[in-house]
């Protein structure tokens, strides 16, 4: 799987763990560079707490783009740190 964006590869990987249809990337496979932390957070009644990252990608900046669950609760472990992307990020195979 890859994410691209703006022409640009953010991640690839085949280990991506899909969890209600979205492809959440190791972050060893995600080009930790061009994201940026954001303030943004959310809530999963069964995830947890979600922190957001803004993709940058050479200047263009695609607000709150991907999302990862730095401490999920014991439901979502699996995906813990791992990286999804939306808001016009292409995640294909």
């Amino acid at each position: 799987m890859k994410a691209i964006w703006q022409n640009e590869v953010i991640a690839e990987s085949d280990k991506t763990v899909v969890v209600e249809n979205n492809h959440y990337f190791p972050p060893t496979s995600v080009k930790l560079g061009l994201l940026n932390p954001s303030r943004t957070h959310t809530f999963c009644g069964w995830k947890g707490e979600a922190s957001y990252y803004d993709v940058n990608i050479k200047g263009k900046i695609n607000h709150d783009a991907a999302w990862y669950y730095p401490a999920p609760m014991q439901a979502a472990e699996n995906i813990k740190g791992y990286i999804a992307f939306w808001k016009g990020v292409e995640v294909v195979d």
